[in-house]
C-alpha cells in the first residue's frame, strides 16, 4: 500500500460520507456539514499517511488528530459554528469502536489476557486522542488570549 493511492481515496471518501451521515443525522445544517465531511475524510487520510511513513499506530492517532483539530478550530471560526461540535463530529473516524467490542468479546468470552490487551489498547488510542485534542485547544486559547491582549 502506497500512502497516496486509490485506497487511501476511497477511504477518504468512506470516511468523509460516515461523516456526512453522521452530520445529517445530528440535524446540523447548510454547507456546515460539507466542511465536517471534509474534515472526518481528511483526518482518515491523515492517519493513513502517517501510519504509513511512521509506523507507529499511535504516533499516526496523535498527529492526524493534532492536524485535524487546527482545522476544526479554524475552520469552526470561520463558520460560526462551536468549535467543540466541530472537533466531535471529525474525530468519529479514529474512535476505537472495533477495539472496544473485540475487548468486550473477549471479557464475555473469559478471556482475561486478550480482554486485557484489547482494553490496554482502548486506552491507549483514546488518551492519545484526548491528549491531541486538549493540546491543541489549550494552545489556540492561549493565542487567542495573546492576540486579544495586544
Amino acid at each position: 500500500m502506497q500512502p497516496f493511492d486509490h485506497l487511501t481515496l476511497m477511504q477518504f471518501l468512506w470516511a468523509a460520507l460516515s461523516i456526512l451521515g453522521f452530520s445529517i443525522r445530528a440535524n446540523l445544517k447548510g454547507c456546515k456539514i460539507l466542511f465536517l465531511a471534509l474534515g472526518g475524510g481528511l483526518q482518515w487520510a491523515l492517519y493513513l499517511i502517517i501510519l504509513y511513513f511512521s509506523g507507529s499506530m499511535l504516533f499516526s492517532v496523535f498527529g492526524a488528530t493534532i492536524l485535524v483539530c487546527i482545522y476544526a478550530e479554524v475552520v469552526a471560526r470561520a463558520l460560526r459554528m462551536p468549535v467543540s461540535v466541530f472537533v466531535i463530529c471529525v474525530i468519529i473516524p479514529l474512535v476505537p469502536g472495533r477495539t472496544l467490542y473485540y475487548a468486550m468479546q473477549a471479557y464475555i468470552a473469559g478471556n482475561s489476557a486478550a480482554a486485557s490487551e484489547h482494553g490496554y489498547k482502548l486506552i491507549l488510542i483514546s488518551g492519545t486522542i484526548a491528549m491531541a485534542i486538549a493540546l491543541v485547544s489549550s494552545v489556540t486559547n492561549i493565542v487567542y488570549r495573546l492576540i486579544n491582549r495586544f
